[in-house]
């Protein structure tokens, strides 16, 4: 069963009355039940775009974007998404526990269920011992943690994570991506941007590479970083 559907999307910015950017240029691919898929490449090659159509942030101008066999702005859609942004905009003055309060109140759960999953999201993400501590003394690293745990308090089908592991040191990475793992271990599908492409080929199933807001690879992604370097020559040479 695919959970994310995408057919011939097309989504074109204006800068101006006369220039224009395509930044998505006729993407389809599909992305199945359990997988953990990959989606790469450089700066301004339609990922955060592509992942802002399925998260109904933005619209595309032709195509079609599901989710869960439902059109991706479809609300019933959505409450069963977790999303991690690239770019989070939190509440600085609440505690990491207050935040993962809240959220759990947004996805409508009983209290008594979000304060038991936010102290078990907290350690594991391994933000248990600055629980009390405000957010605007969080590192970059420590709000990517707590960004990923809040994304899994409504116990998601899907997850979909835009660069997850910006910011983190290596020690940080691995624990998410042993994070990432478990989740896939408990019948969740991944699916997450990154330019970290080592990352990517030890947990990936498949992956899919945009250059220039086309699809130019989609598979294993055994020697991904091969088939970045030469794509990433080609768009240099064009």
């Amino acid at each position: 069963m695919a959970v994310i559907v995408l057919k011939e999307i097309f989504k074109t910015y204006k800068r101006s009355l006369r220039q224009r950017i395509e930044a998505v240029k006729g993407l389809s691919f599909t992305v199945e039940k359990g997988e953990i898929f990959g989606f790469v490449g450089p700066n301004g090659a339609g990922k955060s775009t592509t992942i802002k159509i399925l998260m109904g942030l933005i619209f595309a101008d032709k195509g079609e974007a599901r989710l869960l066999d439902l059109p991706c702005t479809c609300p019933k859609a959505r409450a069963k998404v977790g999303f991690v942004p690239e770019q989070p905009v939190l509440y600085d003055h609440l505690t990491g526990e207050e935040f993962l309060y809240f959220t759990g109140e947004l996805y409508g759960l009983p209290k008594k269920i979000y304060k038991k999953k936010a102290i078990e999201l907290l350690e594991r993400v391994g933000l248990k011992e600055v629980k009390n501590l405000r957010l605007r003394q969080y590192s970059k690293g420590m709000q990517q943690r707590l960004v990923i745990a809040q994304a899994l308090i409504g116990d998601p089908t899907l997850i979909i994570m835009d660069e997850p592991l910006s910011g983190l040191d290596p020690i940080g990475r691995m624990e998410i991506i042993d994070l990432i793992r478990s989740l896939k271990q408990q019948g969740k599908t991944i699916f997450f941007s990154s330019h970290i492409l080592h990352d990517v080929e030890s947990v990936c199933d498949r992956v899919a590479l945009m250059v220039k807001g086309e699809l130019k690879f989609l598979g294993k992604p055994d020697n991904i970083e091969k088939t970045f370097r030469e794509e990433l020559r080609q768009w240099a040479r064009s």
